[in-house]
């Protein structure tokens, strides 16, 4: 039922340093100068790529194998036909997730040393077995829940972990925020909505703050991140720093969205509003003053390949 491998990959940091200062040579001095280890990116950069290789060359024993770069995701056509196959970072998953139709993903974790991985359940070797058992119709995978927005203009985005609703400076976002039956006028620094799997990463941060802040003005008590099941019907959302004024409230500040309750909020911000998934501010929806957002449970899933 396959006709050909997707491997995604990811610039590594050197990369990212070359294309700033346009040679190796000129990246390495900007960094010692500044006191920093060259080495440890170099190092990073031929690990990664030593696994890639090393990935691409097992896999190229199977079918035949498309290789693409994490940029050119949101201009790619996968096909039904497609098992996909990604080598990063938690991100790269994250990323690769939004623009797939129920392919299996297989998520590579290429140096398990150095990289967490909570979404990278195989490193090199053991991503052969799994693509195998992908390939002979034994697919062990977790359906992932994922987060849409519909705007009232019918633009919509996906998310895999979280959307940030908010302003693209530090300067206050300005919104009506309705959910449940309540509604609010507020101004903040912007909003997060979760999912289950994504509940570790930006979401965790607001408990760690918010903890921080009851331990440093010697509160008693403290509060436990919210955790739910990867699969659950629902999304968490945090409004980041709510201020409270004359015109804005800060009733609404933590909850649930659901297919039944989903939350919607109407921009009041004249320029420079956006909503962005998955921490990548350049593939955005713009979220200005007449725009409303409607946020809830995506209809697709993803089938996370596991152990």
């Amino acid at each position: 039922m396959f006709e050909k491998i997707i491997l995604v990959t990811r610039r590594t940091r050197l990369e990212g340093l070359v294309d700033r200062f346009n040679t190796v040579g000129q990246a390495r001095f900007y960094l010692e100068h500044g006191g920093g280890n060259f080495d440890l990116y170099q190092k990073e950069h031929d690990l990664y790529y030593q696994a890639v290789a090393s990935l691409r060359s097992d896999l190229q024993t199977f079918l035949k194998v498309h290789e693409i770069e994490r940029g050119m995701l949101p201009n790619f056509l996968f096909s039904e036909t497609d098992l996909v196959v990604a080598i990063g970072i938690d991100g790269l998953v994250a990323n690769t997730a939004k623009y797939l139709s129920g392919q299996p993903l297989v998520a590579v974790n290429p140096d398990p040393t150095t990289i967490d991985g909570v979404l990278l359940p195989f490193n090199v070797s053991t991503a052969i077995s799994a693509v195998k058992n992908v390939l002979k119709g034994q697919v062990k995978a977790r359906q992932i829940t994922m987060a849409k927005v519909d705007l009232n203009d019918g633009q919509s985005l996906l998310a895999f972990n979280d959307f940030f609703v908010g302003v693209k400076s530090h300067v206050s976002a300005r919104y009506v925020i309705e959910t449940q039956g309540r509604r609010e006028r507020q101004s903040s620094s912007g909003v997060i909505v979760s999912t289950g799997i994504g509940s570790t990463g930006w979401l965790s941060s607001m408990f760690n703050m918010a903890n921080g802040i009851l331990a440093g003005s010697s509160s008693v008590g403290s509060l436990s991140p919210v955790r739910f099941d990867w699969g659950e019907e629902k999304l968490t959302y945090v409004v980041r720093e709510p201020f409270v004024s004359k015109s804005s409230q800060a009733g609404i500040v933590f909850g649930y969205a659901t297919p039944a309750s989903p939350l919607v909020i109407h921009s009041e911000m004249p320029e420079n509003g956006i909503i962005f998934s998955d921490g990548v501010e350049a593939d955005y929806l713009a979220f200005n003053s007449g725009t409303v957002a409607t946020i809830s449970v995506a209809d697709k899933k993803t089938n996370l390949v596991v152990r």
